[in-house]
């Protein structure tokens, strides 16, 4: 189960906090993924927070990337549009606006909690 998060609360606190609760965040968005879609669990919660600060962020880019692919499946299997949100992440990412991706990712895993979390399995 997905438990919904507040995306405004998330941007707060990682401000306030100067970047710590950034880390929970992106955790967290890895974690709920991988519940999501566990047939490409391809790299752990745990995994992407060490390597995104092992990397100082770089690692990110490619998680954006993975996540947008991964979320774009997920419409195609619940017959929802899907477009180019590995392109919009990656690019946002570039571009240095990464909590605004977090805030996407976030965004579309509400979406997914509000509807039951039902996903239809190929």
């Amino acid at each position: 189960m997905i438990k919904k998060k507040s995306i405004g609360l998330c941007i707060l606190f990682s401000i306030i906090t100067c970047g710590i609760y950034s880390l929970y965040w992106i955790y967290c968005l890895a974690d709920d993924i991988n519940k999501i879609d566990p047939e490409e669990a391809g790299t752990s919660a745990g995994m992407v927070l060490l390597f995104t600060i092992i990397t100082c962020g770089l690692y990110t880019l490619y998680w954006y990337y993975k996540v947008g692919t991964r979320i774009n499946k997920i419409h195609q299997r619940n017959n929802d549009p899907s477009g180019s949100l590995h392109i919009l992440y990656l690019a946002l990412g570039i571009f240095g606006l990464g909590i605004i991706n977090w805030a996407l990712i976030q965004s579309e895993l509400n979406n997914y909690s509000d509807r039951g979390g039902m996903v239809v399995n190929v």
